[in-house]
């Protein structure tokens, strides 16, 4: 047979190894532990296998619900009967509200057609008083006419028999010769009264007549035209906070007056302190919004809105209305009417004779339209809006921050001795 053959020097035995894995380290022992106890996932037994545990919002989300007791399921009932009443009032009360809409338009019509036809009523009686006005006048100038036509009438007939006469006479008839003594002495030559001449209508009367009536009706187009605008209007007071150290504010805070000597005003961040400029104190959002600028007392001037980003301090164009993408206005300098924004500008169209007195100042905010009026006569100076654009750069299809009614005091003419003043107008009161 053939001898075992014995280990060599320094190899471990199987004895030896299985020794040292039998007695591992202190530090492994419980790490060895977990390995040879964990279960593998496809493993065949029974168990359900869960290695990790599940986190309480899941543990949560896979729990049934417990079922409610009769006591709740009666309290969630009674909730239930009495968010359906509350529905069905609130809905009673939403239909409600939307045949008061019907009837409350109803009314409001209503009473847009009787004071239309109360208008209508006056403009006729004022038609047939002037109809009737001219009627007289005829009259009148047909009777002196009539007596005039009378007179002649009357003298035509004593000339024709005293024709009769002469001609009996020449014809040697008795008869006639003695009609021709009897009319011979008693007709004369007639010729035509000068005041016979002034016996016509009054034209002058009817041309100013006619005068005041064109007045009348352009007046009431431009009212009509401007009533729409006024529903759109709100009250505009000046921010003193900004008003430059020249500007001199009224109580009311709605008239300015340009001062050549600076006053005493305190410092504001707010304040422009080189651009002799002001802003209204409530700034336009949303919606539409109307307001109007007397500037008859003024010869130098600038209307307009503004971000309330603007800047205050220093003179350059950023502090400038209309030198930038900040602010838009329309402006008179030298007698010229000229719109700006984002330092250019053009000439204002529907200029009349004269500068606009009122400047009418429209905005819709929701669109981005500005409009700029003359408000006597509601001729559009100037329209910016989204489709207008080559002239000023930028598509304006919405505003991007509130705007402010702005105002400057531009430098006057070296011959303007008069006052120097702007106004808001207090539209209430039209």
């Amino acid at each position: 047979m053939a001898e075992k053959e014995s280990p060599s020097v320094g190899q471990p035995t199987v004895v030896q190894l299985q020794s040292e894995l039998s007695a591992p380290p202190d530090g492994l022992s419980s790490l060895l532990q977990d390995v040879l106890s964990f279960t593998p996932l496809d493993s065949n037994t029974d168990e359900v296998v869960q290695p990790f545990p599940r986190s309480p919002k899941l543990q949560k989300k896979t729990t049934k619900p417990a079922p409610l007791s009769q006591e709740q399921l009666s309290r969630r009932m009674e909730e239930l009967k009495a968010e359906k009443a509350k529905t069905e009032a609130h809905i009673q009360s939403l239909k409600k509200r939307k045949a008061d809409l019907s009837r409350t338009t109803e009314m409001m019509k209503q009473q847009v057609r009787e004071h239309f036809e109360n208008m209508r009523h006056v403009l006729q009686q004022d038609e047939h008083a002037v109809l009737d006005s001219l009627e007289l006048d005829l009259k009148r100038t047909r009777t002196r006419l009539d007596q005039v036509l009378k007179n002649w009438m009357n003298h035509q007939e004593q000339v024709s028999k005293s024709i009769s006469a002469i001609q009996g006479a020449l014809s040697r008839n008795p008869t006639a010769e003695e009609d021709r003594k009897s009319h011979s002495d008693t007709i004369s030559p007639k010729k035509p009264d000068a005041s016979e001449m002034e016996i016509r209508l009054n034209k002058e009367r009817f041309e100013k007549l006619l005068k005041t009536l064109s007045s009348i009706s352009k007046s009431l187009k431009v009212q009509l035209q401007r009533k729409t605008l006024l529903l759109d209007s709100s009250p505009t007071v000046i921010d003193r906070q900004t008003c430059h150290n020249q500007i001199t504010v009224t109580s009311e805070g709605r008239s300015l007056f340009f001062s050549s000597s600076p006053g005493s005003t305190p410092e504001h961040p707010l304040r422009f302190d080189k651009v002799c400029c002001a802003l209204g104190s409530t700034p336009v959002s949303a919606g539409q919004n109307y307001w109007e600028v007397d500037v008859r007392c003024c010869s130098a001037w600038a209307v307009g809105v503004a971000y309330g980003r603007l800047e205050r301090k220093g003179q350059d164009k950023g502090a400038k209305l209309g030198r930038n993408r900040n602010s838009w206005c329309i402006e008179l300098r030298n007698r010229n009417l000229s719109a700006w924004h984002n330092n250019r500008h053009v000439v204002c169209q529907g200029v009349g004779q004269s500068p606009p007195r009122r400047v009418g100042v429209w905005v819709n905010y929701d669109k981005g339209q500005l409009m700029f009026y003359d408000a006597d006569r509601m001729v559009v100076l100037q329209r910016f809006s989204a489709a207008i654009t080559p002239v000023f750069d930028r598509a304006h299809h919405q505003f991007t921050e509130p705007l402010y009614p702005a105002i400057r005091f531009l430098k006057p003419t070296e011959n303007q001795n008069g006052p120097n003043h702007l106004k808001f107008s207090h539209l209430d009161s039209f």
